[in-house]
């Protein structure tokens, strides 16, 4: 009998999604476990892969539909198969049932029709491999969830594959590669001691699925590609700008413009794509929420400098690179602790101080906006875990990795917009938040050092705050709390 795949759910208080595109078409081979589609919550864009081995035999919905929890999104089974009558094509969710759902996700069983499967989806930050709390490593051994279903489809134990994931987790991919090349990233003494230790090359050897899909559709060789992404990854615009005949155009200046806007010309109309749209109404509804304030203040990071580049060797031992947003996570993190005020949200009946520290932090997407995942409980990570964090969120959120709970419940939000050069900048608030802090770019400037001019690499800070909420005393103790940390504090 077909399965019927049914938009599981994505998240606390995720009701719907939008497909944004459909990776396999009515009449295609799929494999368990194998991409089908790609869905778009509010910001997050992620995959549904298939529950069974099949043929895709109708597809309920076109792109840029939105369906409801537990909605069908499509049949998988043999070709012929007829599909059961007992649901319509476009049927919203059943009724409210006369019982409580259970806790989790898995619809009921019936005996008439297939239940809907419940999709696995990407580990949350801190609950992927468990955790030595006096080092803040990652422990060997750890698999996650959906790397342990193939696995076990496959009848292999995980604990013999060699591990890529951070902290040496094994992710699907690694357990796809094993099966791929009969066992040759098993997992051994020697590479068990070393596999922490990523040698890094000219070109990160990952490959998104929008890449390998587009190199296959278009019959591109990937090695010769130039990777305009981080570490020279090959991004969908690479591969665009090769299929479309080549390198970006010039504009009549003679400026070459960033590879992710290369595709666009004037007197033509860019479409909204799901983020855009998110962004526009979230920021809009900011600005008519809260009066926003801006402060800044100059730090002079030289003791941070010196510091990272003394660790960051040993911190790559460990499976994180130390980023500089490490540093301003923990000194954000220490100087709400010392603030609560700032960690906080408005209501009409007081200003709650919310319990945790949940720092947002603003990842670019290019052309595709951005997405704020979230570092929980930043207050109590050390340097080495708030690196690894950093490291995962950022990675997992430029490869559409993330679940929709990793961008939810934030208190305090940070955005880098100095990755592009920019000094300043006055961001909008990340409703219900009660305040944003900028970090623009670091370079060395001339300042003066007891009466005397020397070169110190130096950062300007903002502080956007709601105004109902913080007056520009506290906000500029706070923003004061996170240079006193930045230059004189302990990491």
């Amino acid at each position: 009998m077909p399965t019927k795949v049914a938009l599981p759910e994505m998240g606390e208080g995720v009701m719907d999604a939008t497909i944004t595109q459909w990776l396999k078409q009515e009449g295609d081979a799929v494999e368990k476990f194998e991409a089908l589609v790609e869905v778009n919550t509010d910001k997050v864009d992620t995959e549904i892969p298939s529950p069974v081995s099949g043929t895709v035999l109708k597809i309920m919905h076109p792109a840029d539909t939105v369906v409801e929890v537990d909605q069908v999104l499509c049949w998988i089974g043999e070709p012929g198969e007829e599909i059961p009558t007992e649901e319509p094509e476009t049927a919203p969710p059943a009724a409210a049932k006369p019982e409580p759902a259970p806790a989790a996700p898995v619809a009921a069983a019936e005996p008439k029709a297939p239940a809907p499967v419940t999709m696995p989806t990407v580990p949350k930050v801190g609950q992927s491999a468990p955790t030595n709390v006096s080092t803040g490593t990652h422990l060997q051994g750890a698999v996650s969830p959906l790397a342990a279903k193939i696995a076990a489809h496959h009848n292999i134990d995980p604990a013999v594959i060699q591990g890529s994931g951070i902290g040496g987790m094994v992710t699907r991919q690694d357990v796809l590669d094993y099966v791929e090349s009969g066992g040759r990233n098993q997992r051994t003494p020697q590479n068990i001691k070393a596999q922490p230790q990523k040698s890094p090359g000219p070109r990160s050897s990952f490959i998104s699925p929008v890449v390998a899909r587009l190199a296959a559709e278009h019959n591109i060789d990937l090695n010769k590609v130039s990777g305009t992404g981080k570490d020279g990854r090959i991004t969908k615009y690479d591969m665009q700008r090769v299929i479309s005949g080549g390198e970006a155009a010039r504009a009549p200046g003679g400026i070459e413009p960033h590879p992710a806007f290369a595709g666009q010309q004037a007197g033509t109309i860019v479409k909204h794509t799901p983020v855009r749209r998110s962004i526009a109404k979230h920021m809009v509804k900011s600005k008519h929420t809260s009066p926003h304030v801006s402060t800044f203040i100059e730090v002079d990071l030289s003791r941070v400098s010196t510091h990272r580049t003394q660790h960051k060797d040993q911190f790559s031992r460990q499976g994180a690179k130390l980023t500089f947003t490490a540093y301003f996570v923990q000194a954000a993190a220490a100087a709400l602790q010392a603030y609560p005020i700032v960690n906080s949200s408005w209501s009409e009946d007081g200003i709650l101080l919310n319990p945790e520290i949940n720092i947002g932090m603003a990842v670019s997407l290019d052309a595709d906006g951005l997405i704020v995942p979230v570092i929980r409980n930043a207050g109590q990570l050390t340097l080495l875990q708030t690196a690894q964090v950093v490291n995962d969120l950022a990675n997992r959120a430029r490869n559409k990795q993330l679940t929709p709970d990793e961008v939810r419940g934030g208190t305090f939000t940070i955005t880098n917009h100095g990755t592009s050069g920019s000094l300043f900048a006055t961001p909008i608030i990340n409703q219900p938040q009660c305040g944003i802090l900028g970090t623009g770019t670091i370079q060395k400037r001339p300042v003066v050092v007891d009466d005397a001019i020397a070169i110190r690499p130096m950062v300007y800070l903002s502080l956007t705050f709601d105004h109902r909420i913080l007056d520009g005393a506290v906000a500029d103790y706070f923003l004061g709390a996170i240079r006193e940390k930045l230059e004189h504090g302990v990491f």
